[in-house]
């Protein structure tokens, strides 16, 4: 089962590469990562993405919590949470299918940030199915390149009926 782990960890040097260290030191697979500064200008939230059981995701998260560097750990999964990842597309294009390729960007609510005589540059954010799925829609344009962020997320607060 694929699991959404927040954790928020001291800005300190080499704090990122002891809590990635820790996943390839014992075989544990990353799918996401993504780090940044955190609302305290001192720590940073990661988020990390990951396969188990419960049993491996129990381990993954007692050995983050060991880490000297790290503030807190969630496991988000079982939890109400929000999550997004963006992804930059270059997609072929030429005058014959730009205004498809168009269309497609704003069924998707993405927007185009570059373009050239040969080619369009798509943003898009969502959830990992929405990114997929224009990743899907526009391939059959020609990918040039594509490069996604990665998962970020946070627990809702709010959890009753609007």
């Amino acid at each position: 089962m694929k699991h959404t782990i927040s954790l928020v960890a001291e800005n300190k040097l080499g704090a990122a590469v002891r809590i990635i260290g820790l996943f390839s030191s014992r075989g544990f697979n990353l799918d996401s990562i993504s780090v940044g500064e955190s609302e305290e200008k001192d720590l940073y939230r990661m988020t990390l993405v990951t396969q188990g059981d419960d049993a491996i995701i129990e381990q993954i998260t007692k050995q983050l919590n060991k880490l000297i560097d790290v503030v807190k750990v969630s496991d988000l999964t079982l939890d109400n949470f929000i999550e997004r990842e963006l992804v930059l597309i270059k997609v072929s294009s030429n005058a014959t299918t730009r205004p498809e390729i168009m269309q497609i960007v704003n069924v998707f609510r993405g927007k185009i940030v570059d373009i050239s005589p040969r080619t369009l540059t798509v943003e898009a954010t969502g959830t990992e199915d929405k990114v997929n799925a224009i990743i899907s829609m526009l391939r059959p344009f020609g990918l040039k390149e594509v490069a996604r962020t990665g998962h970020v997320a946070l627990k809702r607060e709010f959890q009753g009926e609007t």
